[in-house]
């Protein structure tokens, strides 16, 4: 009973700091706008009234849609090839031989710099832009899969072996489950990644979806609703993060209790 009371009042006491945080943010924004009295730095009343205009509208949702359809398919093609050859690398030496120098040569290049290639070799449609989120986030995923399976522990494979455990039950109940946390931890950065991606892409090149919006707001001097529109990124960002955080700790729970100890 005791404990649950603590749990309570801890999450309580945490939301409370977050709501307060928050509140310091809006007055700190509406002074400082106010006193700078600045075309291009609306209020926050003024960026919320506009805010709640988007959000009733058809243009915003068909932008996110045009822009999220790219950032889907590119997570989702980077999520299943970069825990695959992760774990490949992780489990087999030759495998890591063969992919760790291209693997090292892509965590040093700027991916905007990737961008006017992908486009040059593809278009400028669906698949030029699928690419793109793909190039960010499939590195980020890569790396934190194969930094699970070199975490688990060597005793373990050699334990599994020892009792008779064929490769498919090391794999299912040891290897997999062993480098769980990490690959939930390296989908959660790499969906921020493509997030980046995507509107990385529809800034430079590509002007579509959120992107042709920004720009349209910022062509216009509209600058109430580019920092809507800026806003609801951002919520969009939070709310797919919280979402993988939350599968993390329902999907291994036993990792916060590790790591609590």
């Amino acid at each position: 009973m005791e404990h649950g009371a603590d749990n309570h009042l801890s999450g309580m006491w945490k939301w409370s700091l977050r709501l307060g945080s928050l509140a310091i943010l809006a007055l700190s924004w509406e002074l400082l706008a106010h006193k700078v009295s600045n075309l291009l730095m609306p209020t926050f009343t003024a960026t919320l009234a506009a805010l709640m205009r988007l959000l009733v509208t058809k243009r915003l949702w068909e932008a996110l849609w045009l822009s999220n359809q790219a950032m889907v398919l590119g997570f989702t093609l980077a999520a299943l090839c970069g825990i695959s050859i992760g774990l490949l690398m992780g489990r087999y030496r030759t495998a890591e031989k063969i992919i760790d120098p291209y693997l090292s040569i892509l965590l040093v290049t700027p991916m905007s710099a990737v961008i006017p290639i992908i486009v040059m070799a593809m278009g400028l449609g669906l698949v030029a832009r699928v690419m793109v989120v793909f190039s960010f986030a499939f590195v980020t995923i890569t790396v934190n899969t194969r930094a699970g399976m070199r975490m688990i522990e060597p005793g373990w494979v050699e334990m599994t072996r020892a009792f008779g455990g064929t490769e498919r039950q090391l794999w299912l109940k040891i290897l997999l489950r062993g480098a769980l946390p990490a690959i939930l931890t390296g989908l959660r950065l790499g969906l921020n990644r493509a997030i980046s991606g995507m509107i990385a892409m529809e800034l430079l090149l590509i002007a579509i979806g959120i992107g042709r919006l920004i720009l349209d707001f910022q062509g216009y001097f509209e600058a109430a609703n580019l920092y809507a529109t800026v806003v609801v990124i951002i919520a969009e960002a939070v709310i797919l993060t919280q979402l993988c955080q939350y599968l993390e700790r329902r999907l291994t729970p036993w990792a916060g209790q590790v790591s609590s100890q």
